[in-house]
């Protein structure tokens, strides 16, 4: 597995301090870009949280998720939070050791008294110390919030840093695209009043092994959810239940559940998000198909790489991103001159740079710009790797509907039908297309749409 180091450097430690006024919890940022370009230290927020309590108990949830492995637990250091400021609003995200798990807290307007949200994206440090004072807030007393140096402080920060430094692996920047285009194809498929959700949460197990029991499925049932032996009809699967454990960090503030999921097609597992609404604040999990297997591997993002249009259209497109909360395609369309079915696909091929990300509750994309090299997880996806180097080497040869791959020792055969690629190789006849296209259907899409592949063979 390519992994590097990301190396986090904060002015100094995040902390909750007491003082004479009352409570404030600074937050200290890393480098992150803004509006004005790159930043040491960016500066997103200044005012008070509506309901302290509530904020301390889910930022403490997205950070259990970023410290967690819920599959071949192993001691590993994690990497901090992601904060986003998008006007009106901060969110909060993190991804699990095991790439199989994505949580992520919108503190919304109604949440924040102060300033207006500044806008850019940057790592935030919770540290140990941080994470037990917060944990102790038991009362909704003002506390003011910091997210980034103390004003005076901006431009005066050469001293020294605290630095952290993480295993970065590319199977973990993979699985935020990933998670992006698996919750853009989900519904709304249940909503449960506060008591229900507390219920149904706390009936779940919550073992210490590793997750792997399979894949169960619920069902609305009036304003409840009921496990069904099988996916019937506005199903949703639950794998893994026990990686909903964070969730139990807010539930005695919940004010319902949403439960998100994609069609059920066949019996196969899938992904599944479960967001707990809370006063001017969401919580949002998203679990991959298996406890065993991350979302790095799904697939669902190489399409969007295979082509050079798309990668025009996504260069275009990036520039006429402003840190939206809401991110519309139409107007994009509108202003790109693009079609909006190219902007939908630009917008796929910037969440593989970490650059878009998806709200269900708002049904749209939002932008933000992972603080590391996140281009990286293109350039190294196995799959897409292969690819280029099977067209690039003269391995692809096409007949109509048919083309033919060699690979190895050996030629396949893929065939289209319905806009849709099929292939003779083991990998298509282990996942039928479910976990996105075998290395031979990309090579054979890059050949037919032209891409620039290595070598400069078209």
């Amino acid at each position: 597995m390519t992994r590097s180091v990301q190396a986090l450097a904060y002015a100094r430690p995040s902390a909750l301090e007491s003082s004479q006024v009352g409570a404030s919890l600074g937050l200290e940022t890393a480098g992150g870009l803004t509006p004005r370009g790159a930043e040491a230290h960016p500066r997103f927020f200044a005012g008070f949280l509506s309901a302290p309590r509530i904020a301390a108990r889910g930022l403490l949830a997205v950070a259990d998720v970023a410290a967690a492995r819920y599959y071949q637990r192993t001691l590993a250091a994690s990497l901090d939070p992601v904060v986003t400021g998008n006007g009106d609003r901060l969110r909060f995200e993190s991804f699990s050791g095991c790439c199989g798990v994505y949580a992520r807290l919108d503190v919304l307007q109604e949440g924040l008294e102060g300033e207006r949200t500044g806008h850019g994206t940057t790592n935030v440090d919770v540290n140990n110390p941080l994470r037990d004072a917060l944990s102790r807030i038991t009362a909704d007393d003002p506390l003011h919030l910091r997210v980034g140096p103390e004003e005076l402080a901006v431009t005066t920060l050469d001293g020294p840093v605290v630095e952290k430094k993480v295993p970065l692996p590319d199977r973990w920047l993979r699985g935020f695209a990933e998670a992006q285009v698996a919750s853009a194809g989900f519904d709304l498929r249940a909503e449960l009043s506060a008591a229900q959700a507390v219920a149904f949460l706390r009936s779940l197990p919550r073992g210490s092994g590793n997750a792997a029991r399979g894949a169960q499925w619920v069902v609305a049932s009036g304003s409840a959810l009921r496990p069904t032996t099988r996916p019937v009809a506005g199903a949703v699967c639950l794998p893994g239940p026990e990686r909903l454990v964070a969730l139990q960090r807010v539930l005695r503030h919940a004010t319902a559940l949403r439960v998100y999921g994609p069609p059920v097609a066949d019996g196969a597992p899938v992904a599944s998000a479960w967001e707990v609404v809370l006063p001017g604040m969401r919580l949002t999990l998203t679990l991959s198909p298996d406890a065993s297997r991350g979302f790095s591997g799904e697939g669902g993002v190489l399409a969007a790489l295979a082509t050079d249009e798309a990668a025009a259209d996504a260069e275009l497109v990036s520039v006429l991103l402003a840190w939206e909360p809401t991110i519309e395609p139409a107007t994009l369309a509108e202003r790109s001159g693009l079609s909006v079915e190219r902007v939908r696909a630009a917008l796929t091929r910037l969440g593989t740079a970490g650059r878009v990300g998806y709200d269900l509750a708002d049904a749209a994309d939002f932008h933000r710009e992972l603080p590391y090299d996140a281009d990286r997880a293109e350039r190294h996806n196995p799959r897409l790797v292969a690819a280029r180097e099977l067209a690039g080497a003269g391995a692809v040869s096409l007949d109509g509907t048919l083309a033919y791959v060699a690979s190895g020792d050996r030629r396949y055969q893929v065939r289209e039908s319905d806009g849709k690629l099929t292939c003779t190789c083991q990998w298509w006849a282990d996942y039928r297309g479910k976990r996105g296209p075998c290395k031979h259907a990309l090579a054979v899409t890059m050949v037919r749409r032209g891409a620039t592949v290595a070598g400069g063979v078209r």
